[in-house]
């Protein structure tokens, strides 16, 4: 076992006495959005924390979620691909993760909500405030672009000396890995 499990372990431990809790939802067949939820329906304002594009929700804000849970409803998903979130389609899309955090908030009832994002979370945040204007009432985003166009993109591969990102984050062999960290 290792210490990310163990220590996760006890987080959903504290989590859970904080009065928050993973929740699984189906957004559509085949897709699976997991989500910690407040333990109880209220009245406070909604906050949601998208994370970056690494661990999965719950690991990046879990201090964040404990400060905050007394005094507003947090949510904390995985997006998909990430933690316990799965999809069977193959959209890698910025788009596609954003109508999947959405869809969930609205299945849980979520109306309004300040958007808290880092990274690639950023960008996911202000995509959803881009196709859901009504359900985002404000945002916070760190470390982020506002949108990652294929300029950008293509910059920093070209950048990092790759053509594709699939090159750069699934390496061919050990000595890919290594040369990747240098970089």
């Amino acid at each position: 076992m290792s210490f990310i499990n163990i220590y996760k372990f006890f987080l959903h431990y504290v989590l859970k006495l904080a009065g928050i809790r993973p929740q699984k939802i189906e957004i559509e067949s085949g897709t699976i959005l997991n989500i910690w939820v407040p333990t109880e329906t209220t009245q406070k304002p909604a906050v949601v924390f998208l994370h970056g594009f690494a661990l999965d929700g719950i690991l990046t804000w879990h201090f964040q979620a404990l400060a905050l849970a007394k005094d507003y409803s947090v949510y904390v998903p995985d997006f998909v691909f990430f933690g316990d979130s799965s999809t069977d389609r193959t959209l890698r899309s910025v788009e596609f993760q954003a109508e999947c955090i959405a869809k969930g908030l609205k299945k849980l009832g979520v109306e309004k909500c300040i958007l808290v994002g880092f990274s690639y979370g950023g960008i996911v945040g202000f995509k959803i405030a881009e196709v859901y204007p009504e359900l985002v009432e404000s945002m916070v985003v760190s470390c982020s672009v506002i949108a990652l166009t294929e300029s950008i993109s293509k910059a920093r591969l070209d950048h990092l000396g790759f053509k594709r990102w699939a090159d750069y984050l699934l390496p061919d062999s050990v000595e890919g890995k290594l040369e990747k960290k240098r970089v």
